[in-house]
């Protein structure tokens, strides 16, 4: 028995190139979608096994769509799909309830089995991936409603950090040195009291910063 899917991504060139990918193979594309606002439509209206939802999208982004389907369809399977090893995105994912999150850099054996696994209602999650967004979480201050004092420039580096910038990325977007972004990088962690830069992309997430 074929496993239908619904694949979500604004690139018609990688929505082709996955269905060469997936050719030969018991996993069948029943529908395309190119902003997340389609993909939340196609989904009610095919009924899939799974849906591969790109995070980043022109039109409405997938993690927002994912929210949205999980809404309506709380068992529907999904899986996220990105080019970016965002520690953010991955904590929404998880808080969101989708079955996984698959780089598009991973080898097509890696993404036929998570699509299988999906398809059963199971999950791909490592325990490396939850014990570093559930570690994250469990952070007493994170949970704390308390407004921490970040100057405007402090806001703006943190908002490039959730978003997976590194500090040279950060550096050029700002105009500022590479030493000047590590010393706001440090005194963001501290101010708003975690330990690593993972944290401090959920705690922005959480804040709505990105």
């Amino acid at each position: 028995m074929s496993i239908k899917i619904l694949v979500a991504d604004d690139h018609e060139v990688v929505r082709s190139g996955l269905k060469s990918l997936l050719q030969g193979t018991d996993i069948k594309i029943i529908a395309e979608a190119a902003s997340g606002s389609a993909a939340v439509r196609l989904t009610e209206k095919h009924d899939p096994d799974v849906v591969l939802l790109d995070v980043r999208m022109s039109e409405g982004d997938g993690l927002t769509a994912l929210g949205r389907i999980k809404l309506d369809r709380p068992d529907q399977a999904v899986l996220m799909w990105s080019a970016f090893d965002n520690p953010a995105y991955v904590a929404r994912a998880v808080a969101l309830g989708a079955n996984g999150y698959i780089l598009k850099s991973a080898t097509r054996q890696h993404l036929i089995d998570a699509i299988k696994t999906a398809a059963t209602g199971h999950t791909i999650w490592s325990r490396e991936e939850l014990r570093r967004v559930t570690g994250a979480l469990a952070t007493p201050r994170l949970s704390n409603d308390a407004e921490v004092p970040l100057t405007q420039r402090e806001s703006e580096v943190l908002r490039h950090l959730a978003m997976g910038a590194t500090n040279k990325e950060i550096a050029t977007a700002l105009h500022i040195s590479y030493e000047t972004v590590k010393e706001h990088v440090q005194h963001i962690l501290r101010k708003i009291g975690v330990t690593d830069r993972t944290q401090a992309a959920i705690w922005a997430v959480r804040k709505s910063i990105v």
